[in-house]
């Protein structure tokens, strides 16, 4: 029996820039039943996500996995995935080998995005469990070609081996993208596929939203914890948010087949870009503009009235997204990429924008549950809690000095006297 473990986090440095790493430790000797690891998914029921199955659950739709490999072998994907590439040289041709730092990420993607369970109410089951998943390994800061090479390589893959739903759990740290970019994602575009992208972690150090989720046309996720609250740390801030979905006590299975417990907006795309199958797969008429549309103003309205810079349009809705009569659109909610195209470049070389792709890696992680307990707070308990306390006793150790000072000097000089 596969046991639950907890990911922890470590720094590293890929191509000259700060980015996140993965370490798995497995959790005490004390193995979760299967079970236990489907009730752990919320937010198929809070969501909507159950209900729309009722609907569809993503058959005859195919989504592409722009990141660091699937592993086609843990029992939730054997059948899933049914094609992919390597862009860094260091992988399968088929793109199923992980690659790079933190090689277990896209496998946790891919798991919240087309999981298949390991049985009918038993392992990771993702939001469009019947749709199809393509691998695109990339080597985030190692390669063959640089990251933004790679990824644009992939994307137009993607499209030309029928992707119907691109997933970038990943970012630039930048608000720019590379021209290389322009190229690819208009393909994309332009060829009907919907493009879900990650806004990023405060947690790892993206305080803003960073390309590709700046991109238009991009249909950006923001992150929330289990109460529907913004996330602090699992979730970047912006103007080009779309959607908002669960980022924080995510369940994940991780190459070898054990699973975890994570956080980050890396888990919420994925999720996101599962509803948006199941909404290609019950109006196959709808173009991408359309789909996208529909997430968009099905979500339930979390922030001030209207679009906001925290939760989008607001609290992603599967089953409205699926459901609900919707009037159609004739342009992308979230932006015309080829209009921007034509208004910000300039004829003449512009220098390369500076940040590195980077996945969007998990982080705030949560302690899986553990029937035995543990005796050391959490991370976040260390952050939000220990800190704070930390800060109040060092300067009431400064107050009582300076206190202690006084009264001496008081008294030294009343003996002068």
């Amino acid at each position: 029996m596969r046991r639950l473990s907890r990911a922890r986090r470590t720094r590293g440095v890929l191509a000259g820039a700060v980015a996140s790493a993965l370490l798995f430790v497995p959790a005490a000797a004390v193995a979760a039943p299967v079970d236990q690891v489907r009730s752990l998914e919320y937010w198929l029921d809070d969501y909507g996500i159950r209900d729309a199955w009722a609907t569809t659950q993503g058959s005859g739709v195919t989504i592409a996995v722009i990141d660091t490999g699937i592993d086609s072998g843990v029992a939730e994907l054997r059948g899933a995935v049914t094609g992919g590439a390597d862009f860094s040289g260091l992988g399968f041709d088929n793109g199923q080998k992980p690659v790079g730092s933190g090689s277990e990420h896209a496998t946790m993607v891919a798991s919240l995005a087309a999981g298949r369970g390991t049985g009918a109410g038993s392992g990771v089951i993702g939001s469009a469990p019947k749709a199809s998943l393509l691998s695109l390994s990339i080597g985030f800061g190692v390669g063959e070609d640089d990251s933004d090479t790679q990824i644009a390589k992939a994307v137009r893959w993607a499209v030309d081996n029928g992707a119907d739903v691109i997933n970038m759990s990943l970012t630039r740290n930048t608000l720019e993208w590379p021209e290389s970019w322009d190229d690819a994602f208009l393909y994309a575009m332009e060829h009907d596929v919907v493009v879900v992208a990650a806004a990023g972690n405060r947690g790892a150090g993206t305080t803003e939203v960073g390309a590709p989720a700046t991109m238009p046309g991009v249909l950006t996720v923001s992150g929330v914890n289990r109460q529907g609250q913004a996330s602090f740390d699992a979730s970047s801030q912006g103007i080009t948010i779309g959607v908002a979905a669960p980022s924080e006590e995510l369940v994940g299975v991780i190459p070898g087949g054990q699973y975890v417990t994570w956080s980050g907006t890396s888990g919420a795309t994925p999720i996101v870009a599962g509803v948006v199958a199941l909404v290609r797969a019950a109006h196959p008429e709808l173009d991408a503009a359309n789909v996208i549309n529909r997430i968009l103003v099905t979500a339930r309205d979390r922030g001030k009235d209207g679009p906001d810079f925290t939760y989008g349009y607001g609290l992603l809705d599967a089953e409205a997204a699926v459901e609900d009569d919707i009037a159609l659109v004739d342009a992308n909610p979230t932006g015309d990429l080829a209009e921007w195209i034509r208004v910000n470049r300039r004829a003449e070389a512009a220098p390369a924008p500076t940040g590195v792709a980077v996945p969007v890696l998990p982080e705030a992680p949560e302690r899986p549950a553990n029937p035995i307990g543990t005796l050391l707070p959490a991370v976040t308990t260390l952050q939000l809690v220990g800190l704070p306390v930390l800060v109040v006793l060092l300067l009431a150790t400064m107050a009582g000095g300076l206190v202690v000072g006084a009264v001496r000097a008081y008294g030294s000089n009343r003996r002068a006297r």
